[in-house]
């Protein structure tokens, strides 16, 4: 059972999902989170709670920014790793989108030397496939709630099925700028694929089947 992983004896479990935009990693590190019962952390998320909550990293944090530079590494592994000291992260985590270079993964292999090995989950979709899937994504107007116009197509073409709003396509959503993200997904992230199959701690699923099915797999990985 996979409930077994989770008893206080169990060593804590650590997962990285990797993966290029729109290959679900958001959509799996949330049925993740709910069947394992494991906090999903975000680290672009914890930099902005710092900085809302004007704590001493997020005022170091403000500074760079305000100068228009970099938050560096550092700064964020001492985010993450205050936020993974919580007792809610005693069980293990969930890191969604992160590392996304190879020092960032060097420095996080450095800091769980002393612990378990994490696993690493990468997505994987072509291309085009990511191209397809994304400019066919829209969103209500009003409510925020994700559509797909051949996966998940609203009742109603152009409108919500919850609040009845206008369905749009996220500005992001456009062939260049996805485009764009995808290349520099390939120069900086797809490096770490490489190195985690070196370390032998990769485990790679093909995301052009059903979400359900994905998931079922990474079950049984962590299971195994």
């Amino acid at each position: 059972m996979i409930g077994e992983l989770m008893l206080p004896s169990s060593p804590p479990l650590v997962l990285i999902l990797l993966g290029p935009p729109g290959a679900g990693k958001g959509t799996q590190a949330k049925l993740l989170q709910e069947k394992l019962i494991l906090p999903h952390i975000s680290t672009g998320d914890l930099l902005r709670e710092h900085i809302r909550r004007k704590t001493p990293l997020g005022a170091q944090a403000q500074g760079f920014m305000d100068k228009g530079n970099l938050v560096p590494d550092s700064l964020i592994f001492d985010m993450l790793f205050e936020r993974t000291s919580h007792e809610d992260c005693s069980r293990g985590y969930i890191l969604d989108g992160f590392p996304r270079t190879i020092p960032q993964a060097k420095a996080l292999q450095d800091r769980l030397k002393d612990k378990p090995a994490p696993i690493v989950l990468n997505l994987e979709l072509t291309d085009e496939q990511i191209i397809e899937r994304l400019t066919k994504r829209v969103i209500c107007e009003k409510c925020g709630t994700p559509y797909h116009l051949i996966y998940s197509p609203p009742k109603v073409s152009g409108h919500c099925d919850r609040c009845k709003g206008v369905l749009i396509h996220r500005p992001d959503d456009t062939e260049p700028v996805i485009r764009k993200r995808l290349t520099v997904y390939h120069e900086q992230t797809e490096p770490l694929i490489h190195f985690y199959q070196r370390l032998h701690l990769l485990h790679t699923f093909d995301c052009t089947l059903d979400k359900k099915e994905v998931f079922d797999h990474i079950l049984s990985i962590i299971k195994g």
